[in-house]
């Protein structure tokens, strides 16, 4: 007893050596049967009896008083509840010392002032392993990642004794901002500390929120000082089953939300926003194919004997209409030809195909004519190296394009091979998967003028060395004026860009922004051309995202000045912010890692605002107060009682409704399912306490 629990030990042995020293008379009972071991275990005894008795008395007068008092607990049969308690006291308080006697919850009947001696249960209340289930939730995470702080803390105040005493079945509840955490000692030794930690539910309902904003008015009532020096010093929330002790430092994520009316809805803003992601674009692309392409194979392949590599020039649409390559799948030669007019007065296929090996098709011309005004499939040998360029659709059927004359050859395109100027530009080189065009030839060129060449430049000169041992200033010289390098980045970072927008310079709605942020980007070519490279429609979405986080930084902080500056809130962007959906998988593994900051973009129907979201990563004051634990365990037993007796699964029911007082909402929710719902549940934590 002195090393499980030495506080109470050492008031039992105050309490034995005062009455040894005040009962003289040698021949009582006290002094002639009972030896020094038994007096301490009856001491011990009544004490923890007298301790159940008190907090099961504090307990029942709760229930009595507020169902009178609080004027949502009062009904038509709370009068003759009450005058029956009255009438009948000497029973009530029989059942109370029944209870306290065999060490069982007291029992409020659907938490009314009808009291019963609940089923004897150990203190943990259910069977089973501790923080074995819990009902796992996107907000599942920010306990997680506060635990091994809040732990460290609880340890801490633990030691110093600003809990109080710790006994097995003690209760305690945490609240910061939106989160409410709910501690349980399990066990308790000289040195040690096992704790069950619960995070309940952060969207919450109208009861959760009527019980959370009493638990603030309670810590503030204890904690904020200055607002209540000149008041009278009288207990406003005197009955209530918390009791504040302490405020724990934690390092935690604080949770802030603002509209951002005035700056997503701004002209001006919105036109700055496209000129930003463009950089943005070209910040990201060649950080992430530099990256990509820095390794030993690829250093090896740019010696390649002293010659720059060969690369194949984009493949530029040359045709009036943008392709789609969801078509060109879709409607290939072969399904043309397999298609044919003949079919309709044969049975016969007239079209011979052989597959080779390598995939390619060869198909054998057919000796039927076809029909006048048919449509014309054409053949193409497998050996045949060129290319395709043009719709296929459109080649097929013509819709819509000039006729041509016959006998003229339609004028085909050509790919020349093209060979970078610097031999170390083939470790910024795009991948080939990219190099393809969902824009006319004539459309990109038009839309060079908008590609930031000095900014590009600047990029290039903020890479890290690419040899030790090479002067990295020529290096890096030569690779800024390889024109073929930068052709692939206009291609690329312009190609991009119109997938968000489209090719007209009208200035996006915030809505249309809202739904490119969240991946919901208007339909259109340019955006199957992106999602069919998911390498490169990533980057480009977290392009889109920096930019408007960079939109309402230069709104709040003020104007970029330079390249310099705008370079930092990138890469501050890159190391120390996750950009992006509270839904994303992303976002949950940041928490874990402990991302100093993190942002998301949303929206409010009922308001009709955007708003943003930002979580930062600091240490903040959490506030802590301890349970009545006879009152848990008595709404405990009552639910218990309810959902599996009297089969009361109404999930508007009486007894989960709030209660200012009695926290019953929050009770409900912190007991271990499937009785509860806690969103959060901590296998068992050992807590040293030295």
């Amino acid at each position: 007893m002195v090393w499980q629990n030495t506080e109470n030990a050492l008031l039992e042995m105050v309490v034995v050596s005062l009455m040894q020293l005040l009962i003289y008379n040698k021949d009582l009972w006290w002094n002639r049967n009972l030896d020094t071991g038994i007096r301490l275990l009856l001491v011990g005894m009544i004490r923890d009896r007298v301790l159940q008795f008190i907090t099961k008395l504090q307990f029942a007068v709760a229930v009595l008083l507020t169902s009178w008092t609080e004027k949502k607990q009062r009904r038509k049969s709370t009068t003759t509840l009450i005058t029956l308690n009255i009438v009948f006291l000497p029973v009530v308080m029989s059942f109370i010392v029944l209870s306290t006697l065999l060490s069982s919850p007291l029992l409020p009947l659907f938490t009314l002032p009808v009291f019963l001696v609940g089923f004897p249960r150990p203190v943990q209340s259910w069977p089973g392993p501790v923080g074995a289930t819990a009902c796992i939730c996107p907000d599942t995470v920010y306990y997680e990642q506060m635990v091994p702080s809040l732990s460290a803390a609880l340890g801490s105040a633990m030691a110093a004794g600003s809990l109080g005493l710790l006994l097995p079945g003690s209760h305690y509840l945490c609240r910061f901002q939106d989160r409410l955490i709910w501690i349980l000692i399990l066990e308790r030794g000289y040195t040690y500390c096992c704790i069950n930690i619960k995070g309940l539910e952060l969207q919450e309902t109208s009861c959760h929120t009527v019980e959370a904003r009493r638990v603030d008015e309670v810590f503030e009532a204890a904690f904020e000082q200055e607002e209540y020096a000149r008041a009278l010093p009288l207990n406003e929330h005197f009955g209530n089953i918390l009791t504040p002790c302490t405020v724990l430092p934690v390092r935690l994520y604080s949770d802030a939300r603002n509209v951002l009316s005035g700056i997503i809805d701004s002209n001006e803003h919105l036109q700055a926003f496209k000129d930003d992601l463009i950089k943005v674009l070209v910040w990201i692309l060649v950080r992430h194919c530099y990256k990509r392409n820095r390794t030993p194979k690829k250093l090896d392949e740019t010696k390649n004997n002293g010659m720059p590599p060969l690369i194949r020039q984009p493949e530029w649409n040359n045709s009036p209409y943008p392709q789609d390559p969801n078509d060109s799948d879709s409607l290939n030669l072969e399904t043309f030809d397999e298609w044919s007019d003949n079919d309709f007065f044969d049975d016969e296929s007239t079209t011979k195909k052989d597959k080779k090996e390598n995939g390619q098709l060869k198909v054998l011309p057919s000796p039927v004519l076809p029909i006048p005004g048919s449509v014309e499939s054409q053949s193409t040998d497998a050996n045949s190296t060129e290319t395709i360029s043009e719709d296929k659709l459109f080649k097929a059927v013509a819709l819509g394009l000039p006729a041509v004359d016959k006998g003229k050859q339609v004028e085909m395109t050509h790919f020349p091979l093209l060979e970078f100027s610097c031999s170390h530009s083939q470790l910024l080189s795009i991948p080939e998967e990219w190099r393809s065009s969902c824009l006319p030839k004539s459309r990109i060129n038009e839309m060079k003028q908008l590609f930031p060449e000095d900014w590009y430049k600047f990029v290039l000169s903020q890479l890290e060395s690419f040899h030790p041992k090479e002067n990295l200033s020529n290096i890096l010289e030569d690779i800024t004026k390889d024109e073929v390098l930068k052709d692939l980045y206009i291609h690329a970072v312009m190609s991009c860009y119109f997938s968000f927008f489209g090719i007209d310079s009208v200035v996006p709605s915030p809505s249309h922004i809202f739904r490119a942020y969240n991946s919901g980007i208007n339909w259109s070519l340019g955006l199957d051309w992106l999602t069919e490279k998911p390498e490169l429609f990533q980057q480009a979405l977290k392009a889109f995202r920096y930019a408007f986080k960079l939109m309402l930084d230069k709104a709040s902080l003020g104007p970029i000045e330079d390249f310099k500056d705008l370079a930092n809130y990138l890469e501050e962007y890159e190391h120390d912010w996750y950009i992006g959906l509270v839904s994303d998988e992303e976002w949950q593994e940041a928490v874990l890692h402990e991302k100093p900051y993190l942002f998301s973009l949303g929206h409010d129907p009922n308001m009709g605002v955007y708003t943003g979201r930002i979580l930062t990563l600091q240490e903040l004051l959490v506030q802590v107060g301890k349970l009545n634990a006879e009152a848990v365990r008595g709404q405990w037993a009552n639910l218990s009682w309810e959902l599996l007796y009297a089969t009361n699964d109404d999930e508007e029911r009486y007894s989960i409704q709030a209660h200012p007082v009695l926290l019953r909402n929050l009770t409900v929710q912190a007991a271990d399912p499937p009785l509860g719902y806690p969103v959060y549940s901590s296998r068992p934590l050992h807590v040293p306490l030295i």
